[in-house]
């Protein structure tokens, strides 16, 4: 976590009294360890005493289970004085150990006579395997005269390594955003993200899909490369030819990777009128999701146009990309576009991407588009269901397609009726029907997801909140998406950030996840497929 970003504390309270005079409490944080990060927070510990003077002379922590203590560069233990949250301001060094056995402690001297606020960060080396753990406790609190024991919860639930692939301002793009992730047939993971030069909101704007390369599980990345760039396209400025929401999917059986982005030419204003004489000066603005930002027809002063392109070489170079929205979109559409994350290929070869919407009226949808081809015609489907948008799509061992849908109904639904959009089709499409689990398992923000099936079980991530993009976690389901059970999920970023994520299976032991987090614009992070599913009662 960079030093000018706030810190939130939020879970796994313990609070134990020392003495009659000191009162300690502490909150773990769960957060990604970011290896080029100086300070990584695992806790926050709070103090209070009621006498004119209480002496401090060190904190006790226990390392057991962490995977290798040399990945640790140092432990440090700050200061936020009488404020709950640590910035650069505020904070102050209290103690810095390099811990060469699990057991050790921070050795200070301080005077407590009040509350006050302390932070145990890590930094770890940059070279540390992603697969590697990090386990922190704090045991006791040593004052002047006594040391008593802490006796946290939760102390089994690990700390895991992540990537910053992308962050803010990196080969000087202001943002970074809409990430997809899948792995090629040579083992090779693909990520592909919104290359937002000049600011952080959506279309339209100066918009790429970027893409970077791994070829080593995730440990490093090559250099992003642009797969998706309309340029000055019609004499327009690049700021009026936008591309976002990629979409990434993979020929198991040819190696053929596609990438597939939404194109905005101009700007169709909120009275579905296209702009004229736009130049690099020019502040006009619209959304494909606003007002008439999109309207129906075809062409690219109608309606915002759907763009593939495809890499026959594991995705080191990709071809100059087609136009499908004449093939595919219907006319009186006011919009076809891909929902980002990947696409999947059926047991029949048929290649299948989740795409979103808006109908004759303006309203939104999720749906399907497929290709029986190999990817050389496509076809799309009827709405799954009006009032949705991005959405994962995967195949059933029964043949069936699941679609898992971003709700806008749960934009004011807040209680138990909250929760993702599920639908299920065995005609591609053609008809649907609402799958048990819809509106109500999954709770939503509103926010993109990630639904993976693998090893004949369910992934899905999101941010495991009805309010606020924050808690981005991974959920399992064993029984094809009927429950989703507590003990199944595992939380990777509590933090608040952009909130959407992509998921990919990257060999027989580990999933991947790309998602935006609180400590980067885009974090990847590798998860055994082991510890995604509890065998506790």
């Amino acid at each position: 976590m960079g030093s000018n970003i706030w810190v939130f504390a939020f879970c796994c309270l313990f609070c134990l009294p020392l003495s009659s005079q000191v009162t300690v409490s502490a909150k773990r944080l769960q957060y990604p360890l970011i290896a080029t990060q100086t300070d990584n927070y695992l806790y926050r510990i709070n103090l209070k005493t009621n006498e004119t003077q209480t002496a401090i002379r060190g904190l006790g922590f226990d390392l057991t289970g962490s995977t290798d203590l040399t990945d640790i560069v140092g432990l440090r233990l700050y200061s936020s004085g009488t404020d709950s949250i640590i910035n650069a301001s505020n904070k102050k060094l209290l103690a810095t150990v390099r811990p060469e056995t699990p057991t050790g402690a921070f050795r200070f001297k301080a005077s407590l006579d009040s509350t006050v606020y302390w932070w145990v960060s890590v930094q770890m080396y940059t070279g540390t395997k992603l697969e590697h753990l990090l386990h922190f406790t704090p045991t006791r609190l040593e004052t002047a005269d006594s040391s008593i024991s802490i006796d946290p919860k939760n102390t089994d639930t690990p700390y895991r390594m992540g990537v910053a692939l992308r962050k803010h301002r990196d080969d000087g793009v202001h943002t970074y955003r809409i990430p997809a992730l899948v792995t090629s047939t040579q083992g090779t993971l693909l990520a592909a993200y919104d290359v937002r030069r000049d600011g952080s909101r959506d279309l339209q704007g100066d918009i790429d899909i970027g893409i970077s390369r791994s070829t080593d599980g995730g440990q490093t990345w090559e250099p992003m490369q642009i797969a998706l760039d309309m340029k000055n396209w019609g004499g327009l400025p690049e700021k009026f030819n936008g591309v976002s929401d990629a979409s990434l999917l993979v020929d198991q059986k040819t190696g053929t990777l596609f990438v597939f982005g939404l194109w905005m030419h101009g700007v169709i204003n909120p009275d579905g009128k296209w702009v004229t004489d736009l130049t690099e000066t020019s502040t006009d603005w619209n959304h494909q999701w606003r007002n008439k930002g999109s309207q129906p027809g075809f062409g690219v002063k109608e309606t915002s146009q759907f763009l593939m392109a495809q890499s026959t070489d594991d995705g080191k170079t990709w071809s100059k990309p087609v136009n499908l929205t004449q093939m595919c979109k219907k006319q009186e559409w006011w919009l076809w576009a891909p929902a980002p994350g990947n696409g999947i290929q059926l047991t029949d070869g048929t290649l299948v991407i989740p795409t979103q919407g808006r109908d004759a009226q303006g309203e939104t949808f999720s749906n399907i588009t497929y290709s029986k081809d190999g990817g050389q015609t496509w076809q799309t489907s009827q709405p799954a269901r009006t009032n949705t948008t991005e959405c994962a799509v995967v195949e059933l061992p029964d043949g069936g397609l699941m679609l898992n849908m971003r709700d806008n109904r749960n934009r004011k639904e807040k209680g138990g009726a909250n929760g993702r959009a599920v639908a299920v089709t065995y005609d591609l499409g053609e008809n649907w029907q609402r799958h048990p689990s819809s509106n109500g398992l999954l709770p939503e923000p509103v926010c993109m997801g990630s639904l993976l099936a693998a090893d004949g079980r369910l992934f899905f991530s999101n941010p495991n909140s009805k309010y606020r993009r924050q808690h981005i976690t991974v959920k399992t389901s064993t029984d094809q998406g009927h429950s989703w059970p507590e003990k199944n999920w595992l939380l990777l970023d509590q933090g608040h950030g952009s909130g959407y994520s992509s998921l990919t299976k990257i060999n027989e032991e580990y999933l991947g996840i790309l998602y935006e987090g609180s400590q980067a614009d885009l974090i990847f992070q590798k998860i055994p497929l082991t510890s995604l599913v509890s065998d506790k009662p």
